[in-house]
């Protein structure tokens, strides 16, 4: 046997160079996390109430290593309070969210209405009525209702927000800024 061990070529080591990189792009790289659109008979994963059966803003959540149970991800949600309850609950339990989209007000043709004396805001499910919690603004303790009573309003365009919490009361605030005793408190 001998000690010489033939240098690699160019060619060689070019094709070995791109096999690990082309393997650990398919072993290592995460998929961009996109918002899909809730359909039609869609549970919440934080109450399990139907989330198309109820008014107001909804959410989903993507978490690192984790996936919710009985669907693929997201998590999803009937309402912002939900949302930020399930992230808050399951933070505690290890899981780390990676990415959380919201329904942005700021690009919905959204209604609101009074039923039983109370302001109610249109829900909006398509994926393109979503956005990312680290570019929006929310009303909390406004005078609306979605699913879950007091609605957190989200909206991409913080002008929105003030003159939506001008109209129906309450405090904006960035989405990323929301803790357990605002959502707890509602």
């Amino acid at each position: 046997m001998s000690d010489y061990a033939p240098a690699l070529t160019r060619r060689q080591f070019v094709i070995g160079t791109a096999t690990v990189v082309s393997l650990s792009g398919c072993l290592g790289a995460s998929e961009e996390m996109e918002p899909v659109s809730i359909e039609s008979g869609q549970n919440c994963d934080q109450c399990g109430m139907v989330i198309d059966q109820h008014p107001g803003p909804t959410g989903q959540t993507y978490y690192q290593d984790n996936t919710p149970e009985g669907h693929d991800p997201p998590a999803r949600f009937c309402s912002t309070t939900c949302t930020y309850r399930h992230r808050f609950a399951k933070e505690q339990s290890g899981w780390t969210p990676a990415e959380t989209f919201l329904t942005d007000y700021s690009t919905t043709d959204y209604e609101t209405q009074t039923d039983g004396g109370k302001t109610i805001i249109s829900r909006h499910l398509r994926r393109e009525t979503f956005a990312s919690t680290e570019t929006l603004t929310v009303v909390a303790s406004s005078d609306v209702e979605g699913a879950m009573g007091t609605a957190i309003v989200p909206f991409s365009d913080s002008a929105d927000a003030e003159s939506f919490a001008e109209e129906y009361g309450g405090q904006t605030l960035p989405a990323e800024d929301i803790t357990r005793e605002l959502v707890g408190g509602m």
